[in-house]
């Protein structure tokens, strides 16, 4: 990437040295993921930066866009893009990308790791062997997974892969979005209520923001029931916390397993006492075959758009 190779670019994305150093050979790199780290590169640097490498919950605000006059090309590392302000972005005739293909997969594993573990009850069974019981002294049974239904909000590219997933497990699927999806047999549902009466186990799949705020919330939460289970592989903003806590300790909802959570990245304090939820720490999307992905559709798309070429990955505004 010759052409590019002296391009002042700022990186808000926190990644593994190996990954900084991959963009480092690129651009003239600043790295900056921490809130301290930003505000400071961006006042010593600020006039300079022609791109940015965030992620979707960091973002980029209006403010920050205005203190970079040569800012050209905003990029979201992953899929989601929701705290850049496309408004602005479109105001300053900015090309923003996302990582849109690159982690679907592993999010949709990792998805089916949160609802078997929850379901199953594994962490508990695990904590319980290690505490020296066995079996029957645990009294505790819980349900098969295979043979039930499965909801999935917001049908893209990870819930297609949730599906698909599904498949092997017998389970029959359901979903709600924006619009029916002609292309797939899926039952379609026109609300998240709807879904989440019908289905066993319902998974968050849909960008987060603002428009899908608390869309999980307690009375959809009620309506899977107590041996109903919640996965939620997308942003923590999508389900109602102090619902879901209240749920889960009252017994009112059986499962949850969760790897985003409204508090992010502080532990989310009304759940980590409850023995009938599982935390991940936001990593559903993080193998090291999916961030070498990333990074290099970043890298892609960066390299088409300062040689004049479309980008692979672009966000609409």
């Amino acid at each position: 990437m010759s052409s590019a190779s002296r391009i002042p670019l700022l990186m808000l994305s926190p990644l593994q040295d190996a990954y900084v150093q991959q963009v480092a050979q690129a651009y003239e790199l600043v790295y900056a993921p921490t809130p301290e780290r930003k505000a400071a590169a961006i006042r010593a640097h600020g006039h300079r930066f022609r791109a940015v490498l965030t992620i979707g919950a960091v973002g980029l605000s209006a403010a920050e866009m205005d203190a970079m006059p040569q800012l050209e090309l905003v990029c979201a590392l992953g899929v989601g893009y929701e705290s850049i302000d496309l408004a602005a972005a479109q105001a300053r005739g900015l090309v923003v990308t996302n990582g849109a293909g690159t982690n679907d997969g592993c999010v949709a594993d990792h998805a089916f790791g949160l609802l078997l573990a929850a379901v199953r009850g594994i962490v508990q069974l695990d904590q319980g062997v290690r505490a020296g019981l066995f079996r029957d002294q645990l009294q505790f049974y819980t349900p098969t997974v295979s043979g039930k239904k499965l909801g999935i909000v917001g049908l893209g590219m990870i819930g297609r892969q949730i599906a698909r997933r599904a498949a092997g497990f017998d389970l029959a699927v359901g979903y709600c979005g924006r619009s029916r999806k002609a292309d797939v047999p899926f039952a379609y549902f026109d609300s998240v209520l709807a879904l989440a009466q019908w289905c066993d186990y319902l998974v968050v799949a849909t960008p987060g923001g603002a428009a899908t705020r608390h869309l999980v919330d307690a009375q959809v939460i009620a309506a899977l029931g107590p041996t109903g289970a919640l996965v939620n592989i997308a942003r923590g903003s999508v389900v109602d916390t102090a619902a879901l806590a209240a749920a889960l300790a009252a017994g009112q909802l059986g499962a949850a397993g969760l790897d985003v959570y409204e508090s992010e990245p502080q532990r989310p304090e009304a759940l980590v006492g409850l023995p009938n939820v599982v935390l991940t720490p936001h990593i559903a999307g993080r193998s090291p075959e999916a961030m070498q992905a990333s990074v290099d559709k970043f890298l892609a798309n960066a390299q088409a758009f300062f040689a004049g070429q479309p980008v692979l990955t672009p966000v609409a505004l």
